[in-house]
């Protein structure tokens, strides 16, 4: 578990629960049962907290939040897809990152592709205007869902963040329940330093729910146990490639039986 980047803490509280339970007799002291009993134990700490996505709002308002380079802009665009061909949702996209080039260009290509609508601005402009345009054209189109991009930031520029908080704050001031989810995108190659950002992005935005990452990418992903056990905030949807069907929701079993396959 600690090469699967669970992370110490986590592994340890486990392990103490698994042993307690063999020593007590409610387990087998055999291979498989042991393995059995751990798979499960992976698999309600994973699943702690676990909620679908909240889409009950008029308009639902999604926040997408996260570090650069965590796949943020592309989980808005197979979100959308999901939403509109599967359920039949109407959905408008706010590309509330004006700062990286070509931001606005691929959530344009994603919207697109989604078949949802777009508001955006010029390049420099203000994330929490673009939001708050994007919920009025919502309310008067109808629309079923509006998801809210924004720039990725490091968890460690403060300003930026404060900046992240203030595009919250406009969005609950025109729907007072909203965002009715703000998801974080954590590349699940990352480590333990996913643990840190969810932290620290929950304390600017309350964050409640995780979508994990690139597991295509690595036979890791622990990561999702430290997040939801030490902090409480459940691993909602995963990515495991690049095309619009690689996103689906977190289940918890059959994680925990890919983390412990040999």
């Amino acid at each position: 578990m600690i090469f699967a980047d669970v992370g110490a803490p986590t592994t340890a509280a486990i392990v103490e629960r698994l042993e307690q339970e063999v020593d007590a007799g409610t387990v087998a002291a055999d291979g498989g049962a042991v393995r059995d009993r751990l798979i499960e134990i992976l698999a309600e700490v994973a699943s702690a907290g676990k909620a679908p996505i909240d889409l009950s709002g008029k308009p639902a308002v999604l926040l997408m939040v996260g570090i650069n380079g965590t796949g943020k802009t592309t989980t808005i665009g197979k979100i959308a897809w999901h939403l509109s061909q599967e359920f039949g949702l109407s959905v408008v996209l706010a590309a509330g990152d004006t700062f990286r080039a070509a931001a606005g260009e691929q959530l344009e290509e994603w919207a697109e592709r989604s078949g949802a609508d777009m508001i955006r601005s010029k390049p420099g402009g203000d994330p929490g205007a673009v939001a708050f345009d994007a919920i009025e054209a919502a309310r008067a189109r109808g629309t079923d869902v509006v998801i809210v991009d924004t720039a990725g930031r490091l968890h460690t520029q403060s300003s930026l963040m404060d900046e992240l908080a203030k595009v919250r704050r406009v969005i609950a001031r025109q729907i007072p329940d909203a965002p009715h989810e703000t998801l974080i995108s954590i590349d699940a190659t990352t480590g333990q330093n996913g643990l840190r950002q969810a932290k620290v992005f929950s304390e600017a935005v309350d964050v409640n729910g995780v979508v994990l990452t690139k597991l295509d990418g690595t036979a890791k992903g622990g990561i999702a146990l430290a997040i939801s056990s030490e902090l409480g905030i459940p691993v909602k949807l995963i990515g495991t490639g690049e095309s619009l069907e690689d996103l689906r929701p977190f289940d918890a079993e059959d994680f925990a039986r890919a983390l412990l396959a040999e």
